[in-house]
């Protein structure tokens, strides 16, 4: 096999290794907010699951906290309870009351959600931990198509990030996005989601996406593992392409 050949596999091999390396650290590090199954509709209720990854490197987080905009009127707000952590759900009295799909007035809903860790718990320091804060709401509005809710992650050495920024029309995503639920058309019947109907979906399915998680976890780290191995492959082709090199050209010089 020519020189030129192991200088070819041997770059090749590099290119795939650096390749893995970077597509294996890239990931998405914002708050988000997820719904495991049947998405929340209008005019109903359902689960959704905000997801906290740590982003500093010598600090924790110890405080997520989750706004909820009073033109959603969402009068029923449960926070799933987690060890470790106190949770708040606070009520506020709207500037101006507003009528539900099913013809309820409100005039005090839910204006924020709390999560604060106890002593001895956080989201540990570095990027390779995340949490889950779960609650189950509604009723969902009928007029929009999604809702946001502007996020506060608090770490313990007083940095305050706020995840609060609404994402364009044009679909580019900001620094710090607000994180965002859709919400599907209301039923056939007219109706929404049922009490705790799609909140008990999407805590049945939440297992199923843990796994998918836990499985793209491994892959990330596969990605690592066959990046480092096509590094040393291509240094390898690189090495013995000298080395032959090098002997060519010493039977050259002892035949002349």
């Amino acid at each position: 096999m020519s020189k030129h050949v192991f200088k070819r596999a041997g770059f090749l091999a590099a290119t795939v290794g650096i390749a893995g390396l970077l597509s294996a650290g890239v990931a998405s590090a914002h708050v988000t907010a997820n719904v495991y199954g049947p998405q929340p509709s209008k005019g109903g209720y359902g689960s959704i699951f905000f997801r906290v990854p740590n982003e500093e490197k010598d600090a924790g987080t110890i405080k997520v906290e989750i706004t909820v905009k009073p033109e959603y009127a969402l009068s029923s707000v449960r926070a799933k309870p987690l060890p470790g952590w106190k949770a708040e759900v606070v009520k506020s009295k709207l500037p101006t009351p507003v009528t539900t799909a099913s013809g309820t007035q409100i005039t005090e809903a839910v204006s924020k959600v709390s999560w604060t860790a106890e002593p001895g718990t956080k989201i540990a320091a570095g990027s390779t931990e995340f949490q889950e804060f779960q609650i189950s709401a509604g009723q969902f509005p009928t007029n929009v198509d999604s809702i946001e809710f502007p996020a506060t992650q608090t770490y313990e050495n007083g940095k305050v990030v706020e995840w609060n920024q609404p994402t364009p029309a044009s679909g580019e995503e900001p620094e710090h996005p607000a994180p965002t639920v859709k919400l599907a058309e209301k039923t056939a019947d007219g109706h929404g989601g049922g009490h705790g109907t799609d909140a008990k979906a999407s805590e049945e399915s939440h297992a199923a996406s843990s796994s998918s998680d836990n499985t793209a976890r491994w892959l990330g780290g596969a990605g690592l593992v066959v990046g480092a191995l096509g590094l040393g492959v291509g240094a390898g082709a690189t090495l013995r392409a000298r080395r032959a090199t090098a002997v060519s050209g010493k039977s050259d010089t002892e035949g002349k």
